[in-house]
């Protein structure tokens, strides 16, 4: 991943429901537009604050994270029996060519934003598969996510999605976040 992670030392701060004001259930579940027979990933899943939201409305939820004390956390707090753990990174997925439905991202964008993840999301994505990507925007004020150096625009994120091969579907500049959604 990118400059750094969350530290999940901090992990309690990522299930506060303040953060459906960034990006909330309903928006997602509407951008991701997804069957009940989808599988889905949720690359950088953290504590799985957003994965439970998605879990019922789909049939396999992938909950990603590098750091497997966020897995351990979920663990914890106990997880829908449709999410399953995966222990890496956006550049190194361990799933089939075309196998996944749709792939979201929330507030963690700026944490695996380059060429090997790209290329990795386009393997994975099935035709007209989804990633939904919704994160910190470098035109932001700051006072929530990442250092602003370590933040993209959305102009940035369009870029990479087509140029590995994605047509964007919407793509959104708000107050502190963007939101991009791609299809293969």
């Amino acid at each position: 991943m990118g400059f750094h992670t969350f530290d999940h030392e901090r992990a309690a701060d990522l299930e506060d429901p303040g953060r459906y004001r960034f990006c909330s259930r309903e928006e997602l579940l509407a951008a991701l537009d997804l069957a009940p027979k989808d599988v889905v990933a949720d690359i950088g899943s953290g504590t799985g604050f957003y994965t439970d939201e998605i879990a019922p409305h789909a049939d396999r939820v992938y909950a990603i994270d590098v750091q497997p004390e966020m897995h351990d956390l979920y663990r914890e707090n106990g997880a829908p029996d449709n999410v399953e753990f995966v222990t890496t990174d956006a550049a190194s997925l361990p799933f089939a060519d075309d196998e996944l439905d749709a792939v979201f991202s929330t507030m963690t964008y700026h944490e695996f934003a380059a060429d090997e993840a790209f290329a990795e999301l386009a393997r994975v994505i099935r035709p007209g598969g989804r990633v939904v990507t919704v994160d910190w925007s470098k035109t932001g004020a700051g006072a929530d996510g990442p250092p602003m150096d370590e933040r993209f625009g959305l102009a940035d994120a369009v870029e990479a999605f087509e140029e590995a091969g994605f047509t964007t579907l919407e793509a959104a500049s708000r107050r502190e976040t963007f939101v991009h959604v791609a299809s293969r």
